[in-house]
């Protein structure tokens, strides 16, 4: 690696650390927040110290309640649509919450179903609806039969004047590849309504941005999907408007006979989608970001090309499980690795 890609990486691991509560270095403030089962960073730079704090206040209370409302198996609004579901009741929702089902729902069309927010139930047989990390034997086969053969899809949900029911009681909602996305573009949009310009929200790795740094564009490190420490397995320099998001195995996964198996879980079989370690895609839109990631880590690999087309995704990056690298030739002219892959193969992407 030459000296000055050297002299990029540690600037971009420098970048990338956590730094709790607010600080004002003349140049740049940071705010740290908990919520979504992660640390959100959010820096900016060219503003002063009351404004920043204010709005940073302003993102944490509404990331707060987004955590409460959305949370999968924590008492909250989301848990109380599943019962209603399960019970074949319908609820009354709040215009927003609505609105946010009906946009997953296109994601799930144009994912192929990949994207399924509706399969709660297999995430909570494979033990996934937990914060202690999953552990002993699978679930049996034939419970995920079951549940598979029941196919719960956003498409069985009626939402008529507000009031949510499902045709199917297998129906069982966890927006987890998804309501993060949502929260890193409402932050962005809460500092732009407030007046700052340049601005970075790093939730976990999952980022949005505004302008620019003082020295240049944003710059993004990519997490190894090895998932040690903080190793870095490259870096994105991204532009005013774009979010960059990952889905991988790499962090959540259920330890069998020594052997993990991930929780991004394929719909179609039931089973963890074992075949990618990671996908990264840009997106102009953080929602859209997240549940691409997602679609495109369960999608095969003859057919994520035309899902990310379809899911309106041109920079993508997916990490197979043998180690090899594919990339759309938009990302290739954005991504400098840190260590050169084995194998890279460059895919094109069909018009959409």
């Amino acid at each position: 690696m030459s000296t000055r890609l050297r002299t990029w990486f540690a600037l971009l691991l420098l970048s990338a650390a956590i730094v709790s509560g607010c600080r004002d270095d003349g140049h740049r403030q940071q705010a740290t927040i908990s919520a979504f089962g992660t640390l959100v960073e959010i820096t900016a730079r060219d503003t002063d110290t009351a404004r920043f704090e204010q709005v940073a206040a302003a993102i944490d209370r509404e990331f707060q309640a987004m955590h409460r409302r959305w949370h999968a198996w924590e008492p909250g609004l989301l848990d109380d649509i599943n019962q209603a579901i399960a019970e074949g009741r319908s609820l009354q929702l709040p215009p927003e919450v609505a609105r946010l089902i009906e946009q997953a729902r296109r994601l799930e069309r144009a994912s192929e179903g990949l994207f399924n927010p509706a399969i709660g139930g297999l995430l909570e047989l494979w033990g996934f609806h937990t914060d202690e990390p999953a552990e002993g034997p699978p679930p049996k086969a034939e419970a995920i039969a079951r549940l598979v053969a029941q196919a719960p899809s956003l498409n069985d949900l009626s939402i008529d004047q507000g009031r949510i029911s499902s045709r199917n009681r297998a129906v069982q909602l966890d927006f987890g590849a998804f309501v993060k996305g949502h929260a890193v573009e409402q932050a962005l949009a809460m500092l732009a309504a407030d007046g700052i310009e340049h601005a970075i929200v790093n939730a976990g790795g999952d980022v949005g941005v505004l302008g620019r740094r003082r020295q240049g564009r944003w710059r993004v490190g990519i997490r190894h999907p090895d998932g040690r420490g903080g190793r870095l397995l490259a870096g994105l320099e991204v532009d005013s408007g774009e979010f960059v998001f990952t889905s991988g195995n790499y962090l959540r996964y259920r330890a069998i006979d020594g052997i993990r198996r991930g929780h991004i879980i394929d719909p179609r079989s039931g089973y963890p989608a074992d075949q990618v370690v990671s996908v990264t895609v840009i997106h102009r839109r953080g929602a859209e970001a997240d549940a691409a990631a997602t679609a495109l880590a369960v999608a095969a690999a003859g057919e994520w090309p035309r899902l990310a087309a379809a899911l309106g995704v041109r920079d993508v990056l997916r990490v197979d499980a043998d180690g090899t690298v594919w990339m759309t030739p938009g990302m290739q002219e954005r991504i400098r690795f840190v260590e050169q892959p084995v194998r890279i193969e460059i895919r094109s992407l069909p018009d959409a």
